[in-house]
């Protein structure tokens, strides 16, 4: 069992002590509805503590799995080690196919060694376990890799319960870009304005946020680092720069500019430096672009039809290929890890959805949300999620939509409206 330490070499971790302090625009509140296809049934015990830890681990651990819908939290009113031994026939009885045993204890510096063990109950064998060492303020983060483990060990995908999401948030006339644990957690501000902020946007080292403020009365594209805190301005040219979207190689981005009259996509160098490079000439608005998960194409909104639609063309430039088809309004691209699904905005009946496409295989188009008031999907780095912002009851919140619509995820403010949301990449 490798022993590693959770707040070291990754870019996402210690955010308390690398944002600006202070509220994040207030608590935030996750209601889950719905169940997967298939619930693994799981029991997480209690860790074996001196009780000096400030979070509660598997309490963290449970929350995770069972938010997901993927899992059925089997209760185990029972205190397990990772290294204790497993009652299997009681396990049986109470109708556990797994079992998550752990420890936690405070070193001599104050950080916490955290251990841990998946054991099959039916074939009665380990999984595997791990063992991390984290600071007071990292516990919540170890929790959520330690679901992580139990997900991908038990569904032989990767979770998302160690990632991030960004967002704007608002609350009377200030702007907030947060970013927060992906269940609403932990929510800090990078940057405040009484300015509007739109358009956040991963880096693929999830080391850099690239966004949209009218901090100075027009739209300008700035490159944020997460780690120092400082900015740069990366485009900002005559008319309106907006819609940053990073290429998987995170050396360019592509942006919509009017320099050279409507808005047209461009390719330009996320160090700010350089000359823009345009990649499509029409007689429309072409805005919204987003690269493919190989790098070797983009996807925008585009209006050279007659009505909004989502293109692909080469990274290279040449000839776009339409491809949404569903309704008369298409717009809002956004591509899965893998590359096999997109995620896009469309209007049915006057009203405005979230729907996805299957890129791999026949090319159906399925409405994911159901609100009628969506925009800015978003994908979670494993492809199995998007989150979308909505509207309910006069109130800006998120939402995120296993893609199967089966479950379905609320997260909203206590106050004021959140929207623009953005799922980080895995940590590297």
């Amino acid at each position: 069992m490798a022993q590693r330490s959770v707040g070291i070499g990754i870019g996402l971790i210690a955010l308390s002590a690398l944002l600006l302090p202070g509220s994040g625009g207030a608590q935030m509140r996750l209601d889950v509805s719905g169940v997967g296809a298939a619930q693994y049934p799981v029991a997480i015990a209690n860790f074996v503590s001196d009780g000096r830890a400030g979070t509660d681990v598997a309490a963290v651990v449970r929350a995770d799995l069972a938010r997901s819908g993927s899992f059925r939290i089997v209760d185990l009113p029972l205190t397990i080690s990772d290294t204790g031994s497993v009652d299997f026939a009681r396990l049986r009885e109470l109708g556990a196919d797994a079992v998550l045993g752990g420890s936690i204890a405070r070193l001599a510096d104050g950080r916490y060694d955290i251990r841990d063990r998946l054991t099959d109950t039916v074939r009665q064998h380990s999984l595997g376990g791990e063992a991390v060492i984290a600071s007071e303020a990292d516990l919540r983060f170890a929790a959520h890799r330690i679901a992580d483990f139990v997900y991908e060990k038990l569904t032989g995908q990767k979770g998302i319960f160690s990632t991030r999401i960004a967002y704007v948030s608002k609350q009377g006339t200030r702007y907030r870009l947060n970013i927060a644990d992906w269940d609403g957690e932990n929510v800090q501000s990078s940057l405040t304005s009484s300015e509007p902020i739109i358009s956040p946007s991963w880096s693929p080292d999830g080391t850099q946020l690239a966004y949209v403020s009218f901090e100075s009365g027009k739209p300008v594209v700035y490159v944020h680092s997460i780690a120092s805190g400082k900015r740069r301005v990366v485009a900002n040219f005559h008319g309106s720069n907006s819609a940053p979207a990073w290429s998987p190689d995170g050396r360019q981005l592509a942006v919509a500019l009017t320099r050279d009259g409507l808005s047209q996509v461009y390719l330009i160098s996320t160090d700010g430096t350089g000359t823009p490079r345009r990649l499509l000439t029409s007689s429309g608005i072409d805005t919204e672009p987003f690269f493919s998960a190989d790098g070797k194409s983009l996807y925008f909104s585009s209006d050279r039809g007659g009505s909004p639609q989502v293109y692909r063309i080469s990274a290279n430039g040449g000839d776009p290929t339409r491809v949404t088809f569903g309704s008369n309004y298409n717009s809002s691209p956004r591509v899965s890890p893998d590359g096999r699904t997109l995620a896009f905005v469309t209007r049915r009946d006057g009203r405005y959805f979230v729907a996805i496409k299957d890129l791999a295989g026949d090319g159906k188009e399925e409405v994911l949300s159901q609100g009628g008031s969506e925009e800015a999907p978003s994908f979670a780095p494993n492809g199995r999620w998007v989150m979308y912002a909505t509207k309910v009851g006069g109130r800006d919140l998120l939402m995120a939509a296993s893609i199967d619509g089966r479950v379905k995820q609320r997260l909203s403010a206590a106050a004021g409206d959140i929207r623009e949301p953005t799922w980080s990449p895995y940590a590297r």
